[in-house]
């Protein structure tokens, strides 16, 4: 389910099922915290990507899930690593969350999303990165 962003928007959190995501995205945060605090940088990485692609139509909702997934994008040592250990299911979603970073103008969090965005088109190649950029419905 941690996918590209499939449903083509049909899935998306209304401003009525916001506050029930955004108590989904506190309890998600809290369990990334625990995995990093457990020095498991790869288990943070998914469980931040899980479901994100249902968090579309909220700012509320985006703007509380990139936080949780910007510590754990954060949090990650040895991109290869984790990267060679990630499924592919996980790819357009995690290059949605590394432009969102750029575009945050953040030193640091640049740092490392450029760091990510070069491992991570070279293992997903560049159709990751068009489907990231040509997929305006589900952004993060």
């Amino acid at each position: 389910m941690a996918g590209g962003g499939g449903g083509g928007g049909r899935d998306y959190v209304g401003s009525e099922n916001a506050e029930a995501m955004i108590t989904i995205i506190e309890h998600k945060s809290i369990k990334i915290e625990t995995l990093l605090k457990q020095s498991r940088p790869l288990e943070a990485l998914k469980t931040a990507l899980e479901g994100s692609h249902l968090v579309i139509g909220d700012e509320r909702c985006k703007s509380a899930n990139w936080i949780a997934v910007h510590r754990a994008i954060m949090a990650v040592k040895d991109v290869d690593a984790v990267l060679a250990s990630l499924e592919p299911e996980y790819y357009d979603i995690l290059m949605k969350y590394v432009y969102r970073g750029l575009s945050t103008g953040d030193r640091p969090t640049c740092d490392q999303c450029l760091r990510i965005h070069e491992k991570l088109t070279e293992r997903a190649g560049l159709g990751c990165i068009l489907r990231c950029l040509a997929d305006t419905v589900n952004t993060v």
